[in-house]
């Protein structure tokens, strides 16, 4: 992209934090667009200066722990300057053949969004069986007729501060574009599991509101006839009564979903993934028999004596952003 060429009228927005592996490849593969705004949650490492020096305009989201989360709230206060948003996580790629797609699918006035679908790579493999493609995410919006869904798991703790596997909420008609984004995490399995123990935390609470009956307001709801997102959460609902969900989570992926022809890479995402239902399986046990509550020991009944009636200090909750670059 030479700096004489045509930008195309899309406001991407990257959440980030200690991003500095991936987000050089993500930002190059987002400099056809017109404007590039990183959400920062005050990464330690470089990535506020690597952003600057790809001319993005960097932003700091302070989370208080309650809704919304990062993208909602850049959603609500950012001041995008195109009327169509392009969600990208710094771990992905957009492809000169996907732009393409995109520039003439925001000409359609028929259309306020579109799913795209992703080709997530593990360990140097495209992942293409095992259930993860196609992997549909409504990603291009026009940014003022889209929000993404609450599934009231702000609460839990160490869950992080972005919507995750929380799906957008459009009002208008979606459509689906052909060519793939690329999932490609430089970081190693450290990471993976990391980010794994985090998403955890969060499964745990939505099939808790599964299996108590939170109702479906404010998300995309279940529906067995609707997209491919609305049929997923159909599943899940069936899902969460099921037994042996781990051994369960592994054959599905790697024999019913044919995994196995996926190598090496596709085995061990299939053990990785039956892990994380196991560990899903724990906390949600641990919710249901601490009160809702994650991390948290049974309290003894008669409480310890204090020698001070000092009350800790509080701290305001409050979000606020401070612009770094642009």
């Amino acid at each position: 992209m030479t700096a004489t060429a045509k930008k195309i009228p899309v406001s991407v927005l990257i959440p980030a934090k200690n991003e500095e592996a991936n987000l050089p490849a993500c930002l190059e593969s987002v400099a056809a667009a017109d404007e590039v705004f990183v959400v920062d949650s005050q990464s330690s490492d470089r990535s506020v200066e690597i952003c600057q020096k790809y001319g993005a305009n960097v932003v700091q989201f302070y989370f208080n722990g309650r809704w919304p989360k990062k993208k909602n709230w850049s959603l609500e206060n950012l001041p995008f300057r195109n009327d169509w948003v392009l969600i990208v996580d710094c771990d992905e790629r957009i492809p000169p053949e996907l732009w393409a797609e995109i520039t003439a699918a925001i000409e359609n006035p028929e259309y306020n969004g579109y799913y795209l679908n992703r080709k997530v790579f593990f360990l140097g493999t495209w992942i293409q069986h095992g259930g993860r493609y196609p992997d549909w995410n409504l990603r291009l919006f026009r940014h003022q007729k889209g929000r993404y869904e609450n599934l009231g798991t702000e609460e839990i703790r160490n869950t992080g501060d972005n919507e995750v596997h929380e799906h957008v909420i459009l009002d208008g008609k979606v459509g689906y574009l052909k060519n793939d984004m690329l999932h490609i995490d430089f970081r190693d399995i450290y990471h993976w599991l990391e980010r794994h123990n985090r998403y955890s935390n969060w499964e745990a609470r939505v099939y808790l509101n599964l299996l108590t009956g939170r109702g479906d307001h404010g998300t995309i709801g279940a529906n067995i006839f609707g997209d491919a997102v609305q049929r997923k959460r159909f599943l899940k609902k069936v899902w969460v009564y099921l037994p042996f969900k781990p051994i369960l989570r592994f054959l599905i992926s790697y024999v019913f979903q044919l995994g196995f022809l996926d190598g090496r890479a596709g085995y061990i995402y299939a053990r990785l993934l039956s892990q994380y239902e196991y560990q899903i399986g724990v906390k949600l046990y641990e919710l249901r028999r601490f009160g809702g509550q994650l991390n948290n020991a049974p309290q003894p009944v008669t409480p310890p004596k204090t020698t001070s009636t000092t009350d800790s200090p509080t701290t305001s909750e409050t979000t606020a952003y401070d612009s770094v670059g642009s």
